[in-house]
């Protein structure tokens, strides 16, 4: 009986060993079952992980070739230009008046600007209705420091720059070939933190025919008895910069001219020489400009010509200028916030001028205009009130002898497109 018992519950135990093992066996299989599921859905995942990693990479390999691209697109030579026209009412003329004003073609121009390498380019050439004249081209090398050297027909350093004046018609100093003149030779530009430099010497006016009227920068001409030509002149300009790369700037700087005159009557070289001391002060929204400019010729004409003035000329005309005298520059503008969303900018102005002669009982000159420059997208806009007091182009206005005492008005629109 024992041993029936005895092999019954060893029956019964081998029995429920192997169900245990069935089931241990079983709970294996469920358990390696739910492992995999689990690492192939870990794979999915470095797999999709993986390939956004190689999207984000492809992505950014394909926008630097895109960059690459455009950079390459860009061109080292930008060819550009504007369109210009004016309108105008000249209280001086009867025919203005009479038209209740007038309009026209003010200039077509063209410019070439950039830098393959280290070398550059820079040249502009003008269409006016009366003549056809370049205005500056030049070809030069940019050192390591970013300093330059240009040969050609460059701006001459002088005074304030680019321009001693905020409006389309300039004042004094332009109209006695003392700012925004251009001539033919070789300048050095150099820029040390808040100092900058210029240093030129200019064979030439830029043409290289002192009788060619047709010409934009005023130079001394031969016409006449007035036999006069500029040649080796020499130029310097030194300014530093106080509150440079800040919201509020202050230039203050001096030049000097000194070079020869040379007549064709008496084959002979006279001397000139000019200075000038100037600050620019560019503080938020306003700018102040003031310049104090004294010249002198002194010309080796034949006897019987009048040693007190001498002649300059462009725009294909001339006339006479006092050959000593001084210029004073005081100008202010405010840049208003745009008052429109289809205008960019918004200037307004005032610039006053003055010839000071040393001509005795002579009038002497002065210009004062007021007016805005407004920038709407490539157009650019000048609206001008121009009053002057015996200035060239107003009237019988002269900056030499005899010339009027009144002042003259011109209302002046000049409206450009730029590319």
């Amino acid at each position: 009986m024992n041993v029936i018992r005895y092999l019954v519950l060893t029956s019964a135990s081998v029995v429920a060993l192997s169900a245990a093992a069935d089931q241990t066996e079983q709970d294996l299989k469920e358990q390696i079952e739910i492992l995999k599921q689990r690492v192939e859905a870990l794979e999915r995942q470095q797999l999709q992980i993986s390939e956004q990693n190689l999207g984000a990479v492809e992505l950014a390999a394909e926008r630097e070739a895109t960059s690459d691209a455009e950079e390459a697109e860009e061109p080292a030579i930008h060819i550009g230009g504007a369109l210009r026209f004016t309108t105008g009412y000249r209280e001086e003329v009867d025919a203005s008046v009479g038209r209740k004003g007038e309009s026209g073609l003010d200039v077509f121009r063209f410019n070439v600007d950039g830098k393959i390498d280290d070398f550059l380019i820079s040249a502009e050439y003008r269409f006016y209705s009366y003549m056809n004249v370049i205005h500056h081209g030049w070809v030069g090398y940019e050192f390591e420091d970013e300093s330059q050297v240009q040969l050609g027909i460059s701006q001459v350093p002088f005074g304030l720059l680019p321009y001693a004046s905020h409006n389309a018609w300039y004042g004094v100093p332009y109209y006695v070939g003392l700012a925004d003149d251009y001539d033919m030779g070789i300048k050095y530009v150099r820029s040390d933190g808040p100092w900058s430099t210029e240093l030129a010497f200019y064979k030439n006016e830029e043409l290289n025919d002192a009788t060619n009227l047709d010409r934009y920068a005023f130079d001394l001409v031969r016409e006449g008895e007035q036999q006069n030509e500029e040649t080796n002149t020499v130029n310097g300009r030194v300014a530093y910069t106080f509150g440079k790369e800040s919201a509020c700037e202050t230039e203050v700087g001096a030049s000097i001219e000194m070079g020869q005159m040379y007549n064709a009557t008496t084959d002979s070289n006279g001397d000139r020489y000019a200075g000038a001391a100037h600050m620019d002060s560019r503080c938020g929204r306003w700018n102040f400009q003031l310049q104090g400019t004294t010249y002198e010729y002194d010309a080796k004409d034949p006897v019987g010509v009048d040693p007190s003035v001498v002649r300059v000329g462009a725009f294909a005309g001339s006339y006479d200028i006092d050959s000593d005298a001084d210029i004073v520059v005081a100008n202010v503008a405010y840049n208003l916030p745009s008052p429109w969303r289809l205008i960019d900018s918004l200037t307004c102005y005032n610039d006053y001028s003055r010839l000071n002669k040393s001509i005795e009982g002579v009038n002497d000159s002065e210009i004062n205009t007021t007016g805005c420059a407004i920038g709407s997208g490539p157009l650019f806009t000048y609206v001008d009130y121009i009053l002057a007091k015996n200035m060239p182009y107003f009237g019988d206005g002269s900056l030499a002898g005899g010339g009027e005492n009144d002042w003259q008005g011109r209302f002046n629109i000049n409206i450009g497109y730029y590319w």
